[in-house]
């Protein structure tokens, strides 16, 4: 049978197809099969394609016969492109300043607080004064800093002025165009005036606040602030998986499937605040020896003890335990106060705020008087309390504060001192209410340094501490028969704004200028060391006992023996054993030569854990805490050679 040629399958060649002589069968026409990446790259360039002209028609862009786009159309369309890039900068641009002025809104709202006028810290009282101003007015007033805008920015800002901006809030109008940093504004306040005074030679107590960073890096630690929180107080109300073993974090941990028990829950947080007590003792021996007679109780005791639904009576489980810690401080002649906290306030306009600090006032008065101190020392125990917010109206805050002190019980009043902040309530707004109820008011300088009446006296200690205020203060210690103390600390290096100076430095650099027979408490991060750094700077009684430590190492804490490496077995394969006859291998013989004898540990008896040693080594210098802890382990890395791989 003849074939058709290839020449006849040409489109050329259909006329000589049909002529042909001879008959020739032709095939069934056979759809070819496409890839289908042949397909998804026709569908997408069609798709282009159709965007290109739907975004021609809408541009005014036409194309020509050929459907391509003229040269002149695209550089028409690149310049509305350009357009299109600016106006969106442009608008994040109007967005950026918009976040700005929010930001400077709520800065302004957070840190707002009492702000003077830096041109007259002393007026005359004769003549109009010029009154306190909040931080706000008094950066629209005098610290506004206007900056010459980019012309950018200029048509932004032209464009908001318009009314162009319908984010912009009424509250924007009073804000100026530029407020300076933060740090300028504290910066350009006036420079402190302190007075070169100092207390020596001191003869009243000295002291540091709760926590003892020598004994709190021991192992087991001292310190009197473990606690818990709620869910844990819940959880333990279920019995233990094996009630007879103690609890252990995984094998043996409350049975939530068991019934749960109330008195549970409260064993296991009455607990905590025992082990608290406990730890007192420690510190007050340690503090003894040390020279150091004043210290203030965690608030943080016994946990959760004033709470609404959780809280707890003192009495009876921990009345021994602080009769205890009682006797010792009577002993040694130790000074014991606490320090409710910031949320404690009966100024509150809300009554559950009130109730609550009331229920915490409570507390610690029981507290108190559970240490069963002499008359002098339990006088001189006092509970310190911030007036708190001022709640827009310090008047209103005062009389709220009047009222809520009269409901208060007669063990509380006699213990209730108060004492001026950072944030809104400086001395001479406490003097006069201290003097009306009968009230000593602990002068704290650090706080007086960043809230205080511009129109009385000038920011530093020399003012506060003239005659005509010193001695208003100290009557209304002597009143109540109280032993006065003061309150000193300083701020961290590089502190400006009001906000950073409330921060306390780790150590504070010299005594303040106060009467040497009074008490000093020391607010700072180091605690006992800041106390150390002062008794050895002005040699205070006691700074000879002071030795410092030995990085790493502690002689004060039993150490185990060490344990002894075990010899390498000789041989390829070390597990297999051997039967040999000893006798005549003769190993009795040389165990004798060879034995060694097995290095010992040391044990301190636990009256003197944690005290420091033989030669009283617990002073740490500034920064280096990690001393009191064993060093850590570190890895050596093996030499290369130069001409060694590293891999």
């Amino acid at each position: 049978m003849a074939r058709k040629s290839k020449a006849s399958s040409t489109p050329g060649n259909d006329e000589s197809a049909t002529t042909s002589d001879v008959a020739t069968p032709t095939r069934p026409e056979v759809q070819l099969r496409r890839s289908s990446r042949r397909i998804t790259q026709q569908s997408h360039d069609m798709e282009e394609d159709k965007t290109r002209e739907i975004q021609g028609m809408v541009m005014g862009i036409k194309p020509d016969e050929e459907g391509e786009l003229h040269d002149e159309d695209e550089e028409e369309r690149k310049q509305t492109t350009k357009e299109g890039v600016e106006l969106a900068l442009e608008g994040l641009a109007r967005m950026e300043q918009r976040l700005k002025r929010a930001t400077k809104r709520q800065k302004l709202k957070v840190e707002e607080t009492q702000f003077f006028d830096a041109r007259n810290p002393r007026a005359d009282p004769a003549k109009p004064s010029i009154q306190p101003t909040t931080m706000r007015e008094a950066t629209l007033k005098h610290n506004t800093v206007k900056v010459k805008p980019t012309p950018g920015e200029a048509s932004v800002a032209t464009d908001e002025k318009q009314g162009a901006d319908p984010d912009v809030g009424e509250a924007d109008a009073d804000l100026p165009e530029e407020v300076p940093d933060a740090p300028e504004r504290g910066a350009a306040r006036c420079p402190p005036v302190n007075s070169s005074y100092l207390p020596l030679p001191w003869k009243g107590r000295i002291g540091y606040a709760c926590l003892n960073t020598y004994l709190r890096a021991a192992k087991p630690p001292v310190f009197s602030s473990r606690t818990c929180r709620m869910s844990s107080i819940i959880e333990h109300r279920y019995p233990l998986q094996d009630p007879s073993q103690p609890e252990h974090p995984v094998k043996n941990r409350p049975d939530k499937s068991k019934k749960p028990n109330m008195e549970l829950g409260d064993k296991f947080v009455q607990e905590l605040g025992l082990a608290n007590a406990k730890d007192i003792v420690k510190m007050l021996r340690w503090n003894g020896k040390y020279g150091i007679k004043f210290m203030r109780l965690s608030s943080e005791m016994f946990p959760f003890a004033s709470h609404e639904e959780y809280g707890y009576k003192l009495a009876p489980f921990a009345s021994e335990i602080l009769a205890e810690a009682g006797r010792v401080a009577a002993e040694l002649g130790h000074r014991l106060t606490t320090h409710p906290g910031q949320f404690t306030q009966l100024g509150s306009p809300r009554k559950e705020v009130v109730t609550a600090a009331i229920r915490d006032l409570e507390y610690h008065d029981e507290l108190l008087s559970l240490l069963r101190l002499p008359e002098q020392q339990d006088r001189d125990a006092v509970m310190i309390l911030h007036m708190g917010g001022t709640f827009g109206d310090k008047a209103a805050t005062l009389d709220r504060f009047r009222e809520n002190y009269a409901k208060l019980s007669p063990s509380v009043k006699a213990r209730l001192v108060l004492e001026n902040d950072d944030v809104g309530w400086s001395v001479h707004d406490l003097l006069p209410i201290c003097e009306e109820l009968n009230i000593p008011l602990v002068l704290d300088y650090h706080h007086h340094n960043i809230i205080f009446d511009s129109s009385q006296c000038r920011e530093g200690t020399y003012d506060i501490s003239q005659p005509e205020i010193s001695q208003r203060i100290a009557a209304t210690w002597k009143r109540k028969g109280i032993t006065q103390k003061v309150h000193y600390s300083e701020p961290c290096a590089g502190a400006v704004t009001p906000r950073d100076r409330r921060k306390h430095s780790p150590r504070v650099m010299t005594l303040p200028p106060c009467s040497p027979d009074m008490d000093l408490m020391i607010e700072a991060k180091d605690k006992e060391q800041a106390v150390f750094e002062l008794m050895r700077t002005f040699k205070l009684p006691g700074f000879e006992k002071i030795n410092d430590v030995i990085p790493h190492e502690r002689a004060d804490e039993s150490r185990p023996a060490p344990k002894v490496p075990k010899k390498k077995k000789n041989g390829k394969n070390p597990k297999r054993k051997r039967v040999l006859d000893e006798d005549a291998m003769g190993i009795n013989d040389t165990v004798e030569e060879d034995e060694e004898e097995a290095p010992k540990g040391s044990e301190v008896s636990e009256e003197d854990f944690g005290m420091g040693g033989p030669e009283n080594r617990v002073y740490w210098p500034p920064g280096m805490e990690e001393w009191l802890r064993p060093k850590k382990r570190e890895v050596k890395k093996g030499k290369v050679d130069d001409g060694d791989a590293v891999l």
